[in-house]
């Protein structure tokens, strides 16, 4: 990005303006460059700085030890500190810097870490939603830029992916059939393929259909498998009007299956319409308990 404003720091580290003007006076801990209406701007050294700021107070360490610290031994300081210990906030403020600085080898050695001790599911629900669900927060404020949303997302994708290519197919007579597919404008799929990798790794036959799949490609794929559960994720399209006509047209067409329905534009809106093959999820811990329910 290049330049930003004080309250993308606050919205970047979650360290609060005040205090980072505070600092500024009291440790000359940093010092921003400034418009000609003296208006504060930081690079991209800066951002990292004050991240790198807030994962040592994390851990305990006072604003007057770590501004005696140089730049390196704070960043050695970090890197051994989040390579030791898991802590999700720490881990997802790592992945913050590695996004910033589009650092793949970063993103890589964190994740690697987390999935060795966690595993990839715990590792997505504790570490990889939280964050994805900050990426989404800097989005809409302005504080990441286009290259660095789709560089991190893409990094994410790409596991997701592998993680599913590794789950073996033992199909048994409790095996359910799935259709999992966004609706046609919809493209954030990083969900969806977690739900697919979540079926899969739990002997569910999937039938994966993908992003932005126009409706009658969906009847047309309905009439073909007759699956047991449609899936799909409501997160940014269509619109709030235009989600509940979306839904009663669903509901109304695949009567006789079961229709799960998860996604920004389902969960955090006044969902007026019901039927008894509609099952509303707020999380993907939803989603497991149904499957090992059934």
């Amino acid at each position: 990005m290049g330049f930003y404003s004080i309250k993308d720091l606050e919205n970047l580290s979650g360290i609060k303006a005040h205090t980072l003007r505070i600092w500024e006076q009291r440790y000359n801990i940093i010092t921003p460059k400034r418009t000609d209406t003296n208006i504060r701007l930081y690079d991209d050294t800066d951002l990292k700085f004050i991240l790198n700021i807030s994962l040592l107070r994390e851990y305990g360490y006072k604003i007057s030890e770590i501004s005696l610290m140089s730049e390196n031994e704070m960043r050695a300081e970090v890197v051994s500190l989040t390579e030791k210990k898991i802590k999700f906030p720490d881990q997802i403020q790592t992945l913050t810097i590695a996004m910033i600085d589009l650092d793949e080898e970063r993103f890589e050695k964190v994740i690697a870490m987390n999935i060795l001790q966690l595993g990839f599911e715990q590792t997505m629900i504790n570490i990889i939603y939280p964050f994805l669900h900050r990426i989404g927060v800097l989005w809409m404020t302005g504080s990441i830029s286009p290259a660095q949303e789709h560089f991190i997302s893409n990094l994410i994708r790409q596991k997701i992916i592998v993680a599913i290519d590794g789950q073996p197919n033992h199909w048994n007579n409790k095996t359910k059939k799935f259709m999992l597919f966004l609706p046609e404008g919809e493209l954030h799929e990083i969900s969806l393929l977690f739900a697919n990798y979540i079926l899969r790794s739990r002997q569910q036959k999937v039938i994966y259909l993908g992003q932005s799949l126009p409706f009658a490609d969906l009847e047309s794929a309905y009439e073909m498998h007759k699956p047991d559960y449609l899936f799909t994720i409501l997160t940014s399209f269509p619109s709030d009007n235009d989600a509940h006509k979306y839904i009663t047209k669903l509901k109304d067409r695949f009567t006789e299956t079961k229709i799960l329905l998860t996604g920004y534009q389902v969960v955090n809106i006044n969902l007026n319409v019901k039927a008894p093959n509609l099952i509303v999820f707020n999380n993907i811990s939803q989603l497991v308990e149904l499957i090992e329910a059934s």
